[in-house]
Parts: structure tokens; C-alpha cells; sequence
């Protein structure tokens, strides 16, 4: 579903059953696994609250034939994943989870801010490596590792980026710790593999649990979008030029993504 920046929950009345209690009874969490709606004794974490008590009312049946609409909508938009390891080059349905990942504002502003973070030392190593070249001089990084890669591109080296950015895209792959900590899995600076299925994903579950969905408190993505169609319009500085989205091609296996992404911001793919 999303994020939710709501500081107000729903909460039940006083002496009666949980929130969303019919939803979740019989469920416990794995002893020693950190578990994303539910505390270690038992307890729904107050962030779910209103989600479930806006879920709870429809009833199994009427979820799953949601959910059912749901994936036929991925489905007939085309939406897959294609599995690398498949020698035939087979494709999987985009999977959409029944139950969202919920953060409350406290944790994403934490969780942005270390993202943030995180694209700022990676854009600051990047300028340096096509720049002064700071780090391998002083011993940070080992030289030969940097040059030897197939990825470093020499002829770049002392270019000024457009717009005098080197990185204009970011993404993570994260993870909880047994502790609950987020984890980072896998930085992307390449090719944008999850902005593409994230609005997919959010323009499903709309059409599947509308109620749900304005019910919900929810950031929007709609800024992140057009921040991103803004920047790459600000670097498009010559007014025959176009704008293009690089993609390792149809084989790659979120090729979905990005021709999804570059229809949307109106690039070349």
C-alpha cells in the first residue's frame, strides 16, 4: 500500500475486540524474527491499526476477489519479472502481496534520511573517481580495482556531468535485521528498476481496495515523479535534444520497469 504519514490511529473501543482482530486471529509471529505487523507478544503494532479496521469489515471472501482484480490488472498491463536463471529466458507475474509493507512517518523519516545519506557518499564517490581522484591517491581505495573494473569509463575522466551532478538516480534494496533495523541489501545506481513496479504496485491496490485506499493516509508518489521529470527536463538544455532512459534491454530481467518508467516520464527507452 504504501507509507503512511498519519499520526492519529484507529483504535478500539475500550473492552472490545482488537482492531482487525477477525483478520489476524490464530496468527503468531515466528519466535526470534522480527515481524512487520505484529510484536513479540502478540500485540497488532499500532501503525497497522488503521489499516486492518478498514480491512476487517470486507471479509475474506470479498478481499480475496480484490486481490483477484488486483492481479488481473498487473497481468493485462503487462507487468512481469523475468527470471535470470531461467535458460529459456522465462518471465514470472509481478507478485502483489496481500498484505503492504506499512512504515509509520517517525520510521520513514529515519529510514529517508539514511537513504539520503547513503546517495550522498555515493555521489560524492563517484565525482571523485572521474575527478581529482582524491581516494585512490590517498590509499581509501585500491587503484588497480577502480581502473581494472569493466564498469569504470576512462574516457569520462575529468568531464563535468551535466548539470555538474554525476548521479541523479539512487535506489536501495533493504531489508529488516532480526532486531528490526533496516538493512541495505543492494545499492542500484544504474538502470531504475523499482520506481516503475512501485507505481504499477500503488495504481493496483488502488483499483483493488479504493475504500481501503482513501482511508489510508498515504504518502504520494506523485512528487517523486514529477521531481524526476523536472530534473531531467533542467538538464535537457538544448531544445532539439531528447531525453532517454538506458535499459540493458528486454532480457534484463526488470525490463518491465523501465519501459513502464520511460513511457511515463515521456522518454526514449
Amino acid at each position: 500500500m504504501g507509507i503512511t504519514q498519519s499520526q492519529s490511529q484507529t483504535l478500539p473501543a475500550a473492552g472490545g475486540p482488537p482492531v482487525g482482530a477477525g483478520l489476524v486471529n490464530g496468527y503468531r509471529p515466528l519466535p526470534g524474527v522480527y515481524d512487520e505487523m505484529m510484536q513479540a507478544d502478540g500485540a497488532i503494532r499500532p501503525v497497522w491499526n488503521r489499516f486492518l479496521g478498514a480491512l476487517d469489515p470486507l471479509g475474506s471472501d470479498q478481499i480475496a476477489e480484490a486481490f483477484d482484480r488486483a492481479g488481473r490488472h498487473l497481468r493485462d498491463s503487462g507487468v512481469f519479472y523475468r527470471v535470470y536463471d531461467d535458460p529459456a529466458g522465462g518471465e514470472r507475474p509481478w507478485p502483489l502481496a496481500p498484505m503492504p509493507l506499512i512504515l509509520g512517518p517517525e520510521e520513514w523519516a529515519g529510514l529517508r534520511a539514511g537513504v539520503i545519506q547513503r546517495a550522498r557518499l555515493a555521489e560524492a564517490i563517484l565525482g571523485d573517481l572521474y575527478g581529482e581522484g582524491t581516494l585512490v591517491r590517498d590509499g581509501l581505495l585500491p587503484g588497480a580495482a577502480v581502473t581494472g573494473s569493466p564498469d569504470f569509463l576512462r574516457p569520462l575522466v575529468g568531464l563535468q556531468p551535466s548539470g555538474g551532478r554525476p548521479l541523479h538516480l539512487y535506489a536501495v534494496d533493504l531489508g529488516r535485521g532480526p532486531d528490526g533495523s533496516w538493512w541495505v541489501l543492494t545499492d542500484r545506481t544504474q538502470a531504475p528498476s523499482g520506481a516503475g513496479y512501485t507505481l504499477e504496485n500503488r495504481l493496483a491496490l488502488n483499483r483493488a481496495l479504493p475504500d481501503v485506499a482513501r482511508a489510508m493516509n498515504v504518502e504520494r508518489l506523485a512528487a517523486f515523479f514529477q521531481t524526476f521529470r523536472d530534473e531531467l527536463a533542467r538538464l535537457n538544455a538544448r531544445a532539439e535534444a531528447r531525453v532517454a532512459l538506458r535499459s540493458p534491454g528486454p532480457h534484463n530481467e526488470t525490463y518491465f520497469a523501465h519501459a513502464y518508467l520511460a513511457r511515463y516520464l515521456g522518454c526514449l527507452l
